[in-house]
Parts: structure tokens; sequence; C-alpha cells
């Protein structure tokens, strides 16, 4: 198989460092034909300007006096940061030799990466089956089939993936199926370490102290949360902590349950979550992320009324979906809990934005009898300003890592990981090294495409 012409590392880190020539063509193509192969030089963070895309959003919506900077994903081709590790697992495994067109592409998934794997594989030339639960929103399938993805569908929702994961490992007993494993390939740690770590770096960069005191996640595959491994690089004080639904409650308690935060939750702890960098757990109430979608996309009047800026308040209409706005609200509860204060910086993401959601809200108001603009303000004030610090869970001291390590223990031994592989994990200079192969791969490709 000829090798894609394709980005590095670096240059999905650092756009403009791509020829000019690419570069332009590839900003064009970005609304013209999300299709042409071009748009692989699309997979960064940045702006046409090299600037993160990102909103640093107001007191008057957080009530805190840190800012917290949203990275916003939307801008990616296919509409959601999760393409960076669909192309990073696919790019290496090319390179490696591990994948030709001859093999059909699997791609486990509630929804995003799914997404991200369809469209890749379509722009690589490749076949795609995309594993996810049957009960996702309609518009994440409807995308999956537009980029020409076939769908798997395994029963269950959000906190039933531990399903498509053995789905796909038995699909992948076939040898002409190869799998973008999210929840288990280096590729995702390395693409989110890299790109979205050093991405957040810039992104702080004039706003407040310029550091990052805080960074969340909430956890799906956990490639995400890697960036907190380059923050902590950079900025040795920061607190990284992971998000979970308050309904499925894994890593905080080993609760088990069905929650409606689509793309996070996944009833276990991945391969590739380096536990030993997630202080604390925040456990975040489903409902509350859908009312703040409602508040976002419906409620620009409600937003103006507390202080929120008109340009503002229009610009983030259909800039968030639900895990998103899960990740804002546990921004806010982080900053409460650390105390944090003027010029302090906390940082999260939003994954994706309002485009593949409609269907979740119309959903939303055939269970209420009514969301006027006093109950849209209400929930505003509950859910973002008065947002408060119950639900965090400590995990600093070695006891509390313990469960961490035991729980993925649990979850991976099963899957034909040995012991000893996994208590590599426990230590830093296991992930260090995953890391640095960012630096073979960025030659591998270079100089093969």
């Amino acid at each position: 198989m000829k090798v894609p012409f394709g980005p590095t590392y670096d240059e999905m880190l650092y756009p403009e460092t791509i020829d000019p020539t690419v570069r332009e063509q590839a900003i064009a193509m970005l609304h013209q034909d999300e299709l042409n192969p071009i748009n692989l030089f699309n997979i960064n963070w940045k702006d046409k300007n090299n600037a993160v895309r990102k909103v640093v959003l107001p007191s008057a919506l957080t009530g805190i006096d840190a800012n917290v900077v949203v990275m916003l994903g939307y801008g990616f081709p296919s509409g959601s940061h999760k393409v960076g590790p669909a192309y990073s697992t696919l790019i290496e495994g090319i390179v490696d030799g591990e994948i030709t067109n001859e093999h059909t592409i699997l791609g486990p998934s509630t929804g995003n990466f799914g997404i991200g794997t369809a469209y890749i594989s379509k722009l690589l030339g490749l076949k795609a089956v995309v594993i996810m639960p049957d009960n996702m929103s309609k518009e994440r399938y409807e995308r999956i089939k537009k980029y020409g993805g076939e769908l798997e569908l395994t029963p269950g929702s959000e906190s039933d993936v531990i399903l498509t994961l053995e789905r796909t490992h038995e699909m992948m007993k076939n040898p002409k199926n190869k799998a973008l494993a999210q929840f288990e390939l280096m590729a995702n740690y390395r693409f989110h370490r890299h790109v979205t770590g050093g991405s957040a770096i810039d992104a702080v960069k004039g706003v407040g102290n310029g550091r990052i005191a805080g960074f969340v996640s909430a956890p799906g595959s956990a490639g995400t949360i890697a960036a907190g491994d380059q923050i902590k690089a950079a900025f040795p004080e920061a607190k990284i902590a992971a998000l979970e639904p308050y309904e499925c409650s894994t890593l905080a308690n080993s609760g088990r349950g069905q929650h409606r935060i689509e793309g996070i939750g996944d009833k276990m702890c991945t391969l590739i979550h380096n536990v030993l960098m997630t202080d604390f757990v925040i456990l975040i109430k489903d409902e509350e992320t859908i009312q703040g979608l409602k508040i976002f996309h419906d409620g620009i009047e409600t937003l103006v009324g507390l202080g929120v800026c008109r340009d503002l308040a229009e610009s983030l209409q259909n800039a968030f979906g639900p895990s998103g706005v899960c990740n804002i609200i546990g921004a806010i509860k982080l900053a409460k809990f650390l105390r944090l204060g003027p010029g302090d910086n906390v940082v999260t993401v939003a994954t994706d934005g309002f485009d593949r959601y409609q269907s979740v809200l119309e959903e939303m108001e055939q269970r209420y009898l009514e969301m006027v603009p006093s109950v849209l303000e209400r929930w505003a004030n509950d859910i973002f300003i008065q947002a408060t610090e119950e639900h965090v869970y400590d995990f600093r001291r070695a006891q509390a890592k313990e469960l961490l390590f035991k729980q993925k223990e649990k979850d991976w031994l099963k899957f034909g990981y040995s012991q000893e592989y996994l208590d590599n994990m426990r230590h830093q200079e296991f992930w260090d090294n995953e890391y640095e192969k960012v630096h073979v791969y960025n030659k591998k490709i270079a100089s093969m495409r």
C-alpha cells in the first residue's frame, strides 16, 4: 500500500510548519469538499491564523474568578477532534506495514471516534466498520453512513461500550480485520499528549497568568486526558481531573449504571489511561449536561441576561455537545475545589459541536412540560454559577491510585494483556517511552509519504 500524503505529529501540533501551499489548499478545501484527502492536513487545533480555536468563558457564566479555557473541537474535519486519534492509529499501522488496502478497518466507539474512523478510512480508500451501541443519537449513525462506514451495533448505550470492545475482539479473529482500538492503542495517547497537550499550552498564552492550574476531561477512551501528561511536564503544579457521569461512577467508586452523556463513561479504566497523572475524579450529573446544552443552543437571551456578551453568547450556540458541557461543569467544580483565583486558568475541551445532538434536545423536550426563559435562567444558575464541590474525589495518594490500577487489571487481563505489561504502566517511564515514539513516527511518516 502506498503511504498516503498526510501530516506528522509535529505538523498536527504546529500546522504553520506544513508546506505553505499544502496548508493553504487544505484550509480552502475544509468547507468546500470535506472528502478531499488534503483535509488530512486540517487535523489540528489551530485556525487559519495558527491560533488555537478556543473560547474563554466569562465569570458571568461560570461564577468563578479563574478563567475556563475551552478548546473547540468542532473545527476539525468531520466535526470532532476524535478524527485526530483515528488518523494517528491508522497512519501508524500503515507506515508500520500492519495495515494495507486489503484490510477492513474496525472502529469501536460510541460515536465520534467511529465517525472519525469512517471519515479517515474514506479519505484513504479503505473500508470501515464501526462497532457501537444501538442507542446513540441518530445523527451519529447518519454521519458514519455519509462517510461510507458500515455499522455493527451492540446492545445498550454509553455505559455498555464494553460490549463493543468484546465484539471488536471477536471480529479481530478474522485476519482481514484491523481494529483502530482507541481504548488500547498508544497512538491515541501519543496524539493527545503531543497535539492536544501542546495545543493546550499554546491556548493559555496571553490568558491570565499564562499557566495551566487545572485540566479536566471526561474519559471515553481516555485519550484526551493524556494531554495532562504534557501539561504537567510544562506546569508541574497543574492538577488533572477525570470526569465521570454521576450515574456511572466506575473510576470514583466502582459504580455502574446507565447515563446519557454521549462519548464518556464506559464502565472501565481504559488501557491507555495513565492514572499516575490523574489527581481527581469528579462526578457530573448527566441531566445537567443536557440542560446546559439547551441553555447554550436555545438560551442566548438567558446568557445575555446573566451578563454574557451577546456576540459571545451567539458564538457558543453550536459550539458544544453534552460532553463539552460536562467538561465545562467539571472545570468550574475543579476551580472551586482548588480555590483558584483571578489569573488562574483551567483548560478543557469541547470534543464536538451541536450538529449531532438535535435529537437529544428533541427527546428532552418530550420529558419537560415547559422550558420557558425563567426555567433556563434557573438551570444556568444551578448548573454553572452555583456549581458545588460535591462529588470531587481525591486520587493523589498511593492508596487511591491502587484502586485505579486494580480496576485496570480487572478490565484488561481478560483481553489477553499480561500482568507484567500492566505492572509496567505503574511507572511513568513506561508512558514517557511510549510518548517518545512520536519522534520515530514523525520521521517514518515524512520519509514514506
